[in-house]
């Protein structure tokens, strides 16, 4: 898939009656709700063929780290862009100048303006910072940029960076490279709640079943990194996390039953 192409906007049914519309992030509009990463594996063809089994049609990518003055061994090399849209992100960015650098580098190497925005505040617990994330995502949304703003899982904050124009808002599950999935699952839900754009889980899965418990919050996608990268089986993983991501959205459009205090036979003598 070429840089900018757009899918069709059909729904997709999932049988019974229950129908998804795909994830539409500014003009793009993907297949899959798990977006993954590029950092960590054990090798540039490991990344490659958990690219493959995930299925994911966007990828996100930390400009600062790749080493464009090797052209034999850089991780750009090994994505195939015909099946999957370059996300650059400002990944390492500690203030909003350097924030802005990344963004300067995205048009120099000729891609759509597209970015992951992330602005780190804290050195040891790698928190975002939210008032750098902020200013970064009001000034490249006002030049045109489709912003997916990484943030905590403050309700208050994902509402201020919709306002200034984020394509996608990325609350964080837990700190990022935990494994320890959505620890504050109700901020999430009222995140989703109040938002008209897509509500992207970002940083904290761990596995397969945070995918599917994350999924069934009734956000918009996940994006994970280190779940997959640092498995002992990175292509195994990457295909149960694209397997319960799924069924997480799944799961959600069908409508879970009403949890009770008391037992329910499953097979009553009566009111068949």
């Amino acid at each position: 898939m070429t840089q900018g192409t757009e899918y069709s906007t059909t729904s997709v049914s999932l049988g019974s009656g229950i129908e998804d519309q795909p994830l539409v992030v500014g003009p793009y509009t993907l297949k899959s709700r798990m977006i993954i990463g590029t950092g960590k594996y054990e090798s540039f063809e490991v990344m490659q063929a958990a690219h493959e089994v995930s299925q994911s049609d966007m990828v996100t990518v930390a400009l600062r780290r790749v080493d464009l003055k090797n052209p034999d061994n850089n991780l750009l090399n090994f994505i195939d862009t015909k099946q999957m849209i370059i996300l650059p992100n400002t990944a390492g960015c500690y203030s909003v100048d350097e924030a802005m650098k990344v963004a300067e580098l995205v048009l120099e190497l000729g891609l759509p303006k597209l970015l992951k925005v992330e602005v780190i505040g804290d050195e040891k617990t790698l928190m975002p910072d939210p008032l750098g994330t902020h200013e970064v995502t009001r000034r490249l949304a006002a030049e045109g940029w489709t912003c997916m703003s990484y943030c905590s899982d403050d309700i208050v904050l994902c509402r201020r960076l919709e306002e200034v124009g984020a394509a996608a808002v990325m609350p964080l599950g837990s700190p990022i490279g935990s494994g320890r999935g959505v620890l504050n699952p109700t901020n999430i839900r009222l995140i989703k709640e109040f938002a008209k754009v897509p509500i992207i889980v970002d940083a904290g899965v761990g596995t397969a079943s945070d995918c599917g418990l994350a999924m069934e919050l009734g956000i918009d996608g996940i994006l994970l990194n280190t779940a997959i990268a640092k498995a002992g089986n990175a292509v195994a993983m990457a295909a149960a996390c694209r397997d319960a991501t799924r069924a997480g959205r799944t799961a959600y459009l069908a409508g879970r039953m009403e949890k009770r205090m008391y037992a329910s036979a499953s097979s009553p003598l009566k009111d068949f």
